[in-house]
């Protein structure tokens, strides 16, 4: 297997969020140290460090990726895009706007993971039945209960994206 190439003293550079970054991190840092370590961003989490719950979890090239265990050597050249880059304030990305209206969320940890999982979804299969749903986003550990809400939400944002 190739690896990419990293400049000299520990530059890598992809893009994050729709804008080109530099960061300058050791090759072996997983992605998710990068996001948010010198790219200062807080939506993926570290939760369980093995794939396990999908807190991390973003899009890379616009598929899903766990960034903790993804090398950011991984992200060379690469379009990387967090919860943060789904929308702005100004103009929120509808899952943003219908996990809102439908208050599916509780402690909120996991849904950054959720929502990029589900941007996925509903740029693959703008349509989604709940069982599509459910099997995009069953890499996602939820404790709080919201799994019908959350549900209701990615099929409410596939309604207002069709309209």
């Amino acid at each position: 297997m190739l690896r990419p190439k990293i400049r000299r003293g520990g530059m890598v550079e992809f893009t994050l969020n729709g804008a080109a970054v530099a960061l300058d991190v050791p090759s072996e840092a997983s992605l998710l140290q990068a996001l948010r370590g010198p790219a200062g961003l807080s939506g993926p989490r570290f939760g369980c460090g093995d794939e396990q719950c999908g807190s991390c979890m973003v899009l890379v090239d616009g598929k899903p990726a766990y960034a903790c265990t993804l090398s950011v050597a991984a992200a060379v050249g690469r379009a990387v895009t967090t919860v943060e880059g789904l929308g702005t304030p100004d103009a929120p990305h509808p899952l943003q706007t219908a996990f809102l209206a439908e208050q599916a969320g509780q402690c909120g940890y996991c849904l950054s993971g959720i929502l990029v999982s589900a941007a996925a979804l509903l740029a693959r299969d703008p349509a989604p039945d709940e069982a599509a749903i459910r099997a995009a986003l069953d890499p996602h550990l939820c404790r709080c209960g919201s799994h019908n809400r959350i549900i209701r939400a990615v099929r409410r944002a596939a309604r207002e994206m069709a309209a």
